[in-house]
C-alpha cells in the first residue's frame, strides 16, 4: 500500500508514470457559511479510500488496478478566495496537460471555479458542466464575495466556452438563482430532487450531452444526508445512492468526462461512514469517467 495515495494502490499502479488518473487534493475553506471542516475533506476521503474493496461487481474486476491512480501533493493555497481560485486553475491546468484524467478532492465548492477553469485552459474548446448538488450556486455575489461557494456555477458560466451547466438534485435556491436559470435556459438546466425521484431527467440530459465533453462536479450534499450527513449545509430529500450512480453512469455513456471533482465533505469525528461513502462515490465516478474518455 502506498501511503497518502487514493485507494492505497501498490506500485507500479500508483506511480505518476503508470497511472491513468491523477488525484489532486484541494483543501481550501474560506467562504463556508454554516458548518465548517471542508478543509479536512480531501485527507479524510483519501484515508477512507484505502479501506475500499477494489473489486467492483459492475465490472467484475478491480478497475483501479487496470488504469492506475497517482495522488499529487495537496495544494497549499492563499486564504483569499479569488487568489486561491487562480492558484487552483494553474495546478489543474498543469495536471490536465499530462493527458491523464484529473480528479479533484475539495474543500469547499469554491475550488470548482478554479478546477473548471483549469480544465478549460488546458483542454481548450467548449465544455459542459454536470453538477450534482443540493444548491444551485448561481448567485452572483454572496456575503460580499463573488467567489463564495454559493457562486461557483455562476463563476463557471462567466466563461463563454462553458456551454451549459446541468444541475441535478437541487432543492435549495433563492429568487435570484431561479430567475437566472429561467432567463438562461440554453445554458442552465435545473432538475430538482423531485424531478430526479420521478426519473424525469434522463432523456433531456442525454440529448444535451450527446457528443460533448463534460466536467463533473459532485457536491456531497447532493446526496441525501442519510448517506453523507457530514457536510456544511445538509438538505433533506436528497438523491439516493442508486439515483446518483445512475446519473453519473448516464453521463459517462452519453459524453466524455474530461475531469471531475468531489467537494464539501466536512468530516465529523466518529462518523466515518460519510467519508467512506464519499470515497466510494469518487472511485465509481472515476471508473465511469475512464471508460467514457474518447467518446
Amino acid at each position: 500500500m502506498t501511503p497518502e495515495n487514493f485507494l492505497g494502490l501498490p506500485e507500479p499502479q500508483s506511480t505518476f508514470a503508470a497511472a491513468g488518473v491523477l488525484v489532486l487534493p484541494i483543501p481550501f475553506e474560506a467562504t463556508v457559511s454554516y458548518g465548517h471542516g471542508t478543509q479536512h475533506g480531501p485527507a479524510a476521503i483519501i484515508e477512507a479510500s484505502q479501506q475500499l474493496e477494489l473489486y467492483d461487481r459492475e465490472y467484475d474486476a478491480e478497475p483501479a488496478m487496470q488504469y492506475g491512480v497517482h495522488t499529487l501533493p495537496a495544494l497549499a493555497l492563499s486564504a483569499d478566495p479569488e487568489t486561491a481560485v487562480a492558484e487552483i486553475t494553474r495546478a489543474t491546468a498543469q495536471a490536465a496537460a499530462t493527458g491523464k484524467l484529473v480528479v479533484g478532492l475539495g474543500g469547499e465548492h469554491t475550488v470548482s471555479a478554479g478546477f473548471g477553469r483549469g480544465l478549460r485552459q488546458s483542454l481548450g474548446g467548449p465544455l459542459t458542466v454536470v453538477q450534482i448538488d443540493a444548491h444551485s450556486d448561481l448567485r452572483d455575489v454572496y456575503e460580499g464575495s463573488a467567489y463564495s461557494h454559493a457562486c461557483v456555477a455562476r463563476r463557471l458560466l462567466d466563461d463563454p466556452q462553458i456551454e451549459q451547466v446541468l444541475q441535478l438534485g437541487i432543492r435549495s435556491v433563492c429568487p435570484e438563482e431561479v430567475a437566472f436559470a429561467r432567463n438562461n435556459p440554453e445554458r442552465v438546466r435545473v432538475w430538482y430532487s423531485e424531478d430526479v425521484h420521478a426519473n424525469g431527467w434522463r432523456n433531456e440530459l442525454i440529448e444535451r450531452l450527446r457528443g460533448r465533453r463534460v466536467y463533473l462536479t459532485m457536491d456531497v450534499d447532493g446526496l441525501d444526508p442519510a448517506i453523507i450527513p457530514a457536510t456544511g449545509t445538509p438538505e433533506p430529500d436528497g438523491l439516493t445512492w442508486p439515483e446518483t450512480l445512475d446519473i453519473i453512469r448516464t453521463v459517462a455513456q452519453s459524453a466524455s468526462i474530461v475531469g471531475l471533482d468531489c467537494v464539501e465533505l466536512a468530516p465529523v469525528a466518529g462518523l466515518h461512514a460519510a467519508e467512506f461513502a464519499a470515497a466510494k462515490l469518487v472511485y465509481k465516478a472515476m471508473s465511469y469517467a475512464v471508460g467514457s474518455r474518447g467518446k
